[in-house]
């Protein structure tokens, strides 16, 4: 397959706010396999936090709503089951959802070997129909962030609908201080196997700002030795506390507290990060 240097000229202008590139490609066959590994190594917080930063969060949002034994929490994204399962070693009645089924194969088969009961499901959680089903809703590590206006709009929508009254909403959003910290790729470099591909491959790196929404956009544009592209579009939307408390409030929710993360730390205007707890109302 020649190499469409149109498309590629096409892909590398800045697009529009969440214009998708390919298609869920968490659950390509290959790079799902790299995901999950990136989700179980301790060493690194590419895909999850670190085991230590999780035992921190799961044990500060049990005491923080005071779950007790029998509570039904959500877990949204919840990839190989690295906060489920911890919750459920406390009794709580866990439900993990993800879209990728390498994930839950995963999870399923580690709660069967520590006598986890926990129910798993390979969804996609945009089309969540339970009704007044869990007295907590989690979705960690920015997840809420990389979706679009519209999509978000769903999520809580759905959320509302899933929590008995009064239940509550946990999430964590990123701050305009990570892309600061961290700043916008612009890179490229031939792989012989990598994330992307396990054959030998091109990969254009670019980061595109939109300063004036809060939105970033990480994209990688990877080409094959026989000319294949494809486009890769991460999109994220950072928050301060005003916007994150208004968008929540207009999906039905009170905001009862806001953190510098979901260890309890405290918020600060500097911070990466917010840790949210937001309250169904209605």
């Amino acid at each position: 397959m020649p190499l469409d240097l149109e498309k590629l000229s096409e892909w590398m202008n800045k697009p529009e706010p969440f214009t998708p590139g390919e298609a869920m490609f968490w659950v390509d066959p290959y790079i799902s396999q790299q995901l999950l590994a990136a989700h179980l190594d301790p060493d690194t917080s590419a895909a999850s936090r670190k085991p230590e930063i999780i035992d921190q969060i799961v044990d500060w949002i049990c005491d923080t709503l005071m779950l007790k034994t029998g509570d039904a929490v959500l877990d949204m994204g919840c990839g190989p089951g690295l906060y489920a399962s911890r919750l459920a070693e406390r009794g709580l009645v866990v439900t993990g959802i993800d879209f990728s089924q390498r994930s839950i194969d995963y999870a399923r088969e580690f709660a069967a070997s520590h006598q986890l009961k926990i129910d798993y499901r390979c969804q996609d959680y945009m089309a969540l129909d339970a009704v007044s089903k869990y007295d907590v809703v989690m979705q960690i590590y920015g997840d809420y962030c990389t979706f679009s206006p519209e999509q978000r709009q769903t999520i809580l929508e759905n959320v509302q609908r899933a929590l008995k009254p009064g239940g509550y909403f946990v999430l964590d959003v990123t701050t305009e201080e990570t892309r600061r910290k961290y700043g916008l790729k612009n890179n490229w470099y031939v792989s012989e196997g990598g994330f992307w591909r396990p054959g030998r491959h091109l990969v254009l790196e670019q980061g595109f700002s939109y300063p004036d929404l809060k939105v970033y956009l990480d994209q990688y544009i990877v080409i094959e030795e026989g000319g294949e592209t494809v486009v890769y579009r991460n999109w994220f939307q950072d928050y301060t506390k005003e916007m994150i408390t208004k968008e929540l409030e207009a999906g039905g929710f009170e905001v009862v507290g806001l953190w510098g993360d979901l260890t309890g730390s405290q918020y600060c205007e500097d911070g990466e990060w917010i840790g949210v707890i937001a309250q169904k109302q209605g």
